[in-house]
């Protein structure tokens, strides 16, 4: 495991359409295939498939209402997620962390500057994220960032292969907020 990262050690950037197949490799090994299950972050034993594909991340990167924030160390990129501006909130998605840097803190510096960016930006109140349910690892991660868990569920898009393939049956995602005070 790396040691700590510091925010000075890292360059914060808008995504553009040449980062597309760097950004959708970074996302797929932290969360898919055997890549992933270096980091703690890995979907690999509930989702097998891919978790995006260039498409996707290009959707993002070209939306006028999103961005796809990318952090880089040393030239590399290591970590991105996406904000989206949604009215009175914003929602955080598509965040992954290289797996060789997780647990050294960079995913809680990415949070907190992902924040810090929609409310200067965009002036939103509130943080919006959904997280699927039964990744309890996770959601105690972002609990002790400050999100709360609201019940509200919305299902899996089961048969649709661009968001992997299920192991379980069991899937949905669950909207978790956090007020941005």
């Amino acid at each position: 495991m790396e040691s700590a990262v510091t925010a000075t050690a890292l360059t914060f950037r808008d995504a553009t359409g040449a980062d597309a197949d760097a950004l959708v490799a970074l996302i797929e090994s932290a969360y898919r295939g055997d890549s992933s299950r270096a980091g703690w972050t890995t979907e690999a034993d509930i989702l097998e498939g891919q978790r995006t594909d260039p498409e996707g991340v290009l959707a993002v990167i070209d939306s006028a209402d999103s961005r796809l924030l990318t952090v880089e160390r040393d030239g590399a990129v290591v970590a991105c997620c996406q904000l989206e501006h949604r009215g009175e909130h914003a929602y955080f998605g598509m965040f992954a962390v290289s797996p060789g840097l997780q647990g050294g803190g960079l995913g809680k510096l990415i949070i907190a500057e992902a924040e810090r960016q929609a409310r200067q930006i965009w002036g939103v109140s509130e943080m919006h994220m959904t997280v699927i349910s039964v990744r309890d690892d996770l959601i105690a991660w972002y609990e002790r960032r400050g999100y709360r868990r609201t019940g509200r569920m919305t299902p899996f898009p089961y048969g649709d292969e661009r968001f992997g393939i299920p192991q379980r049956a069991d899937l949905q995602f669950e909207l978790l907020v956090k007020p941005l005070v």
